[in-house]
């Protein structure tokens, strides 16, 4: 700490001698950039300390605030305090826009965040536990400020509107606090652990919507039903057509924007436009650009091509700079001093209580009403008690609009501190007592598979294709990873084998083969999406078809498109094999250029017109390679309603029997127990089956012809040199299988 300290009084003495030469006169950029470093350096490193002390960083950053404000910074040198940081409107205007745009970008990110989701899985607890945990708050702060003395509002003809500004601020809590003390718990999966992020999910949702309500009615300084009715309309309205029109709408511009444009960093300000705009929107409707924001920042976040790279970008910038800038400025505007009245300390104290008894209860209340047990109600009420960055933003409009002064904003703050930095032990506490039931270890081992799929690493589909019937295999393939694991799947036509159609010309004709595909490719998805609703299994619905244009050589439209995210391609052309053996020169060509996973897609022999009537082969031999294709396979089993079977090759010398999985030895077990568990996550049924042969490439092709099955499902791994191989047994399977297959490199 001592480097910012004397960075610190280096900066005051400096503008103080700016000062006291006349040259502070006007807005002074240089001592802007002072303020913004300063606010910077005491955020992060108070941040550190309160993370490292099991509180949220955001904490130390309101605390560095109200350090360096007129509560200690100001007492003990208030010279050099009033020097650094200015009453000068002029100045104060400079970090003020700066802090207003933290506001946007910190909903943003709360948008993101936010899990609708998990919210919808659990929306009838979670609603009971949010609305009874909003509305005893609600009203106990509503009815606190309408008994709050004149003297201690700022415009005692607004008594009804501060009202509310209180009662919002009670009743808010903090989804990213909560759900940060939540996942280091490691109870994100626990039903409590999800029932409280649901809860403070909803919360947060309808807390947005309430504040811009008021915020609306504050503007107009009464409250009257023309006002009140604009409002909600407006809100309505605006919600309704973010969540239909307007989903669609945030989805295509980020995608266009990732594949057309080849300047850095294009999505990102994408996403600062669109948040931009709808906080537009929602300020031309009367209501507060929060609204716009957050609701913008719930659309982003469900784009299927939201890298994991672009919101690392968001999440730094955001945290970086605009975090400790806009706290830090919240905990300037505090001043603490003013709990010296006793009028005020009895005041912060009344509503530090109303509002952590008003929550606690009204979540427990929530949570029995929904039939959860004592232990499971304590942690609910506890969770939700935490204001934290949203009664910050609710306290920082009020002060902004005139119903809050800064009494009443230093108050709210110190409420919000208090109660932020009592629900991390707290909770911590309760979610120790919770024991672990029988379904939730159940959907735990279950769900524990994710964080190791081979596949949850795959973020976007390239599908080449031609005209042959190994592109339409392929596009049946893309289909179901477009239903099943949400993947955006991008068409690129390639000449056909026969030269019929070119997809580089610009021709109404040229574009018939891609959208032929895309067709495909949507009929497919769809038709799972379809079963898998009849059979009361949740499937995604977005299904995300778009076509790219061959506007270029083949290998630089690949290496592009894999620099715009695309991480999977599978490839449907044909000739596969040379005319002397081995991979055609063509598909050697696309696989080196792509960068990412590639999944090549042979049709051979008669394929089934219905994905039903499929049979899948998957060869096992307890390697992660043979387990990743195991994946792959129920995947296509689970969206297709396919048979699948995996086979555990062996050595003659290590196979004790020909036999079912019931009689086998250890060897394979481990193997077969992996199987079990992809399987389990899919919720399709694998039979397991050893065999042996003279050679495992033999023996595949035996097992296939024997057991009738239509297409081999095979992890391989790419050898290195300048022809391209997949080692011995698929370079096999590829000269000699007389049935459908796919190589999935893994």
């Amino acid at each position: 700490m001592a480097w910012p300290l004397g960075l610190l009084c280096a900066a005051a003495y400096w503008s103080a001698a700016a000062a006291a030469d006349g040259k502070a006169a006007g807005p002074s950029e240089a001592l802007f950039l002072v303020q913004i470093i300063i606010l910077v350096i005491v955020g992060r490193l108070l941040g550190e300390a309160m993370v490292r002390s099991g509180q949220p960083s955001i904490m130390g950053q309101i605390i560095g605030g109200i350090l360096l404000g007129p509560s200690v910074f100001g007492l003990l040198a208030p010279g050099a305090q009033a020097a650094l940081f200015p009453d000068g409107d002029a100045q104060k205007a400079m970090a003020d826009a700066v802090a207003q745009l933290g506001i946007l970008f910190l909903l943003l990110l709360a948008g993101m965040e936010t899990d609708l989701g998990l919210a919808l899985r659990l929306r009838r607890a979670a609603a009971g536990v949010s609305l009874t945990g909003i509305i005893l708050p609600f009203a106990l702060g509503f009815a606190l400020g309408e008994l709050v003395p004149a003297a201690l509002l700022p415009d005692p003809d607004a008594r009804l509107v501060t009202s509310l500004f209180l009662g919002t601020a009670l009743s808010i809590s903090s989804v990213k606090i909560v759900a940060s003390v939540v996942r280091e718990m490691d109870f994100m999966r626990r039903n409590a652990g999800q029932l409280i992020v649901a809860s403070a999910i909803i919360d947060d949702t309808v807390g947005w919507v309430i504040i811009a309500v008021t915020f609306s009615l504050a503007q107009s300084g009464q409250v009257d039903l023309t006002t009140l009715a604009k409002s909600v309309i407006g809100t309505v309205a605006f919600m309704a057509l973010s969540f239909t029109v307007g989903r669609r709408i945030v989805f295509e511009v980020i995608r266009w924007t990732n594949d057309k444009f080849k300047s850095d960093l294009p999505v990102l300000s994408a996403i600062i436009a669109i948040m931009g705009a709808m906080a537009i929107i929602t300020n031309a409707i009367g209501v507060h650009t929060v609204l716009g924001a957050f609701v913008a920042g719930i659309l982003v976040g469900q784009s299927p091509i939201l890298t994991k790279q672009i919101e690392g970008q968001l999440r730094g910038l955001t945290t970086a700079l605009f975090m400790p800038v806009f706290f830090g400025l919240t905990g300037l505007s505090t001043d603490l001093s003013v709990l010296g009245n006793p009028s005020i300390a009895l005041l912060a104290v009344g509503l530090i209580v109303i509002a952590s008894v008003g929550k606690f209860a009204g979540a427990f209340a929530g949570a029995k009403f929904s039939g959860f047990n004592n232990a499971e109600a304590i942690a609910l009420g506890c969770g939700m008690n935490a204001r934290g960055s949203t009664e910050v933003i609710v306290a920082s409009i009020g002060l902004s609009v005139g119903v809050l002064d800064e009494r009443l904003f230093s108050v709210i703050v110190a409420m919000a501190v208090v109660t932020t930095m009592a629900m991390p032990p707290t909770l911590r506490w309760a979610l120790k007592r919770l024991p672990m039931r029988d379904d939730e270890k159940n959907r735990l081992e279950l769900e524990a598979f994710e964080d190791s799929s081979f596949l949850s690493d795959f973020e976007r589909v390239l599908l080449v294709t031609d005209q042959s019937s190994s592109s339409d295999l392929a596009a049946r393939v893309a289909g179901h990873f477009a239903a099943v694991r949400n993947m955006p799947v991008t068409v690129l036509a390639v000449d056909a084998p026969d030269g019929r159609v070119r997809a580089d010309e610009q021709t109404a004709e040229a574009d018939k083969p891609a959208q032929r595909v895309s067709d495909r490719v949507r009929e497919i998805a769809d038709g799972a999406v379809e079963a898998a609703s009849k059979e009361g299994s949740e499937v995604t619905s977005d299904i995300h078809v778009s076509i790219r244009d061959k506007d270029g050589k083949l290998e630089d439209v690949l290496a592009d498109t894999a620099e715009k995210g695309h991480d999977m391609m599978f490839v449907g052309v044909e000739p596969t094999t040379a005319e002397k053996g081995g991979y055609s020169e063509n598909l050697s060509t696309m696989i080196e250029a792509f960068e990412g996973t590639t999944a090549l897609v042979a049709s051979r022999g008669r394929i089934p017109s219905s994905d039903t009537q499929l049979r899948i082969l998957v060869p096992v031999s307890g390697t992660k390679r043979s387990m990743k294709s195991a994946e792959f396979a129920c995947v296509i089993a689970k969206a297709s309603g396919a048979a699948i079977s995996a086979v555990y090759f062996q050595e003659p010398g290590q196979a004790v029997s020909l036999s079912r999985v019931s009689d086998t030895g250890n060897v394979h077990r481990a193997a077969f127990h992996r199987i079990d568990q992809i399987a389990g996550f899919y919720g399709v049924e694998v039979e397991k089956v050893v065999s042996q042969g003279p050679s495992p490439e033999l023996a595949i092709l035996t097992h296939a012809r024997k057991g009738k099955f239509n297409l081999i499902i095979l992890g391989v791994s790419r050898r290195t040199g300048t022809i391209l191989s997949y080692g011995t047994i698929a370079d096999t399977l590829l000269e000699t299988a007389d049935r459908s297959f796919v190589f999935i490199e893994t």
